[in-house]
């Protein structure tokens, strides 16, 4: 039993595209469950199944596949009786249904939460939004990452704000998801009943600002950009070029390693002057001291002081790309593969919980309509 994925026996719906919610469950199909994507034939299902990069042509795409392992694919329409009739008929069997509609949908398609949870009272209703229940603002990742804060400080001082390169709203979004669905499958089993749960984009960006949002809380100072850069750190997050023409990242957190530092670079008077030598000083005078750092960092390679400061327990790392990263042993069990080829990543990065081991490929679009209507 021990070898059981836990949710062998759940049952969930999804009626969800893009990333957010689509993930959450690609989260639960990879602890077992049961999951039934309900796309739109109208719109020949998922939008991304269109997302393509520039040469891409697999099918489905890489950016469907990235949040959709696992599940089954169905076709149906909802504003069709006769369809409806089938995905209600799912909903009174399912423990939970994740949706992402668009605002006024609900209403429209015959999903209101008080109709669900009278249809099938246990069920678990799971919900992501861009700006909660009651606003009909459509909210999408990017926008969010302007709004919430996080485009301003993504950047280097007086260069343009910039989007981080994953949607990572939508992926805060989902796990806050995650967590309140697990939450409200641990009350029914105290209440036999089920509930709603949400989150907005919104409101999972605002929680995500952390020590950046703490900080004006509790200092009033508002934080300004600085790159990778940490504001209360230094060099904490800091990137130095190589002789080789790489980069490295620093994350000097305490002052005993930037005195192992100093040592590697032949510098030991540096943890001595008044400038540097506690981290209040080194934040002060961070821009005296960077440029010292980056011409000394300049003589060797990448691959040299990643070795002499490893030696040394002086948390750093190369700057790799996707493809080094992929490649090493770290990714080796996050990544799905089919007939040994590699076909995802896994949402679920933790250990000492059993996972499906067999996990369904991304489906094609309705793939499984005649399998799923003949039982």
């Amino acid at each position: 039993m021990e070898n059981t994925p836990v949710f062998k026996d759940l049952k969930v719906i999804e009626i969800a595209t893009v990333l957010a919610a689509p993930q959450v469950g690609q989260f639960f199909a990879e602890l077992g469950a049961k999951v039934i994507k309900i796309e739109n034939p109208k719109t020949h299902g998922d939008v991304t199944r269109k997302w393509l990069i520039q040469g891409e042509t697999a099918n489905p795409s890489a950016y469907f596949t990235s949040a959709n392992l696992g599940k089954y694919s169905i076709a149906l329409d909802l504003l069709e009786e006769y369809d409806r009739e089938i995905v209600y008929e799912f909903i009174q069997n399912s423990d939970v249904l994740i949706i992402n509609l668009k605002p006024g949908d609900a209403s429209k398609l015959g999903l209101e939460t008080e109709f669900l949870l009278k249809l099938n009272p246990r069920l678990i209703i799971g919900e992501i939004t861009g700006y909660g229940e009651n606003s009909d603002r459509t909210g999408y990742d990017a926008v969010i990452q302007a709004e919430a804060g996080f485009m301003y400080l993504n950047r280097e001082p007086g260069r343009l704000p910039q989007k981080m390169p994953v949607a990572f709203m939508d992926l805060m979004a989902s796990h806050q998801l995650k967590q309140a669905i697990l939450i409200a499958l641990y009350e029914r089993t105290f209440t036999n009943k089920g509930k709603k749960v949400s989150v907005s984009l919104i409101e999972a960006g605002i929680a995500s600002l952390a020590n950046q949002g703490t900080a004006f809380l509790v200092s009033g100072q508002n934080p300004e950009p600085l790159g990778s850069e940490h504001p209360s750190i230094f060099p904490y997050g800091a990137i130095f070029e190589t002789l080789d023409k790489k980069f490295v990242m620093l994350a000097v957190g305490n002052d005993k390693e930037f005195l192992n530092l100093c040592k590697s670079l032949n510098s030991e008077d540096l943890c001595t002057e008044e400038r540097f030598h506690n981290n209040p000083q080194r934040v002060k005078n961070r821009k005296v001291l960077k440029p010292i750092l980056a011409n000394k960092i300049l003589q060797k390679s990448q691959k040299e002081w990643i070795i002499i400061w490893n030696e040394l327990k002086i948390p750093c790392a190369p700057v790799n790309d996707v493809k080094t990263i992929l490649e090493s042993d770290y990714a080796k069990d996050l990544i799905f593969y089919h007939q040994g080829k590699p076909k995802g990543l896994k949402t679920i990065a933790f250990k000492g919980i059993a996972l499906e081991t067999d996990l369904l490929q991304a489906p094609l679009f309705n793939e499984h309509k005649n399998s799923i209507l003949s039982k």
